[in-house]
């Protein structure tokens, strides 16, 4: 993947991750970067402060990511990498309202589908194309407090997984981004019982994390870990579910959960 010269959508690039990517990558030389929000007036901010392109889009909706699709290749040119950043946590229990758990499955899921769908036939017929998705540690090992949270990056890891499995021979590259704590506006709330979880390793800044993805994308690296330590406990759940269960529970309870 070289970033230089590149067309590059990023979603959720009002704040937090995805606008301190659109950064780096506006650093290492894309020809342009498009920053893609469901609020536009946050999108447009970044976008003046950055010197991108701004646009609004609601990315549970298909109908709004093909519009940022076709709109981008009509006007500015081929996108030779889509990262589909924005995702949600909500959810925190199986007696979460419906809403909250099919909202999390539209934005967490369903979004990195759309833009697949979209962009994949594109990439092919001109010889491939990069695709960087959004997940979380939790997508990996779970997410304490945040029952959707976590089903839902689990299936986004999984999507990713089997977009490489079927692709990668038609010069499709997806990476997955699963970062464990890093300081946005989703991970302000210290009292939040997920958050405080996934911060045991230190909560990581944004820059560091853009820093990270860059090096991995140049390698066209699938999955894209923030936190060495999250390749540890995959390492041992893998080894041992019953006990990785346990201690995971321990550690539920001692964040104050009820029983």
């Amino acid at each position: 993947m070289q970033i230089k010269g590149g067309v590059i959508v990023v979603t959720g690039a009002g704040s937090g991750i995805g606008r301190t990517l659109a950064s780096r990558f506006i650093a290492e030389g894309a020809a342009s970067v498009i920053a893609v929000d469901l609020n536009e007036d946050t999108a447009q901010a970044t976008a003046d402060e950055l010197g991108c392109i701004a646009m609004q889009a609601d990315v549970s909706r298909e109908e709004d990511i093909k519009r940022v699709i076709d709109v981008t290749e009509d006007s500015i040119g081929p996108i030779s990498l889509f990262c589909s950043n924005a995702g949600v946590l909500y959810g925190e229990s199986e007696q979460s309202a419906n809403e909250e758990w099919q909202l999390s499955w539209n934005i967490n899921v369903m979004s990195h589908v759309y833009a697949a769908r979209h962009m994949i036939p594109r990439m092919i017929a001109r010889g491939g194309g990069n695709l960087l998705n959004t997940a979380s540690a939790a997508g990996l090992l779970n997410q304490i407090g945040g029952a959707a949270y976590g089903v839902t990056k689990h299936a986004a890891v999984g999507f990713a997984e089997w977009i490489a499995m079927t692709y990668a021979h038609q010069g499709i590259r997806v990476s997955v981004l699963c970062p464990q704590a890093v300081r946005t506006a989703m991970t302000e709330s210290a009292e939040d019982m997920g958050v405080q979880a996934a911060a045991v390793d230190g909560m990581m800044e944004p820059d560091e994390l853009a820093g990270i993805v860059v090096q991995h994308l140049e390698r066209d690296a699938f999955l894209i870990l923030t936190h060495d330590e999250v390749k540890t406990y995959m390492q041992r759940k893998a080894s041992d579910y019953d006990r990785w269960i346990g201690g995971m529970n321990r550690l539920h309870q001692s964040l104050g959960a009820q029983d």
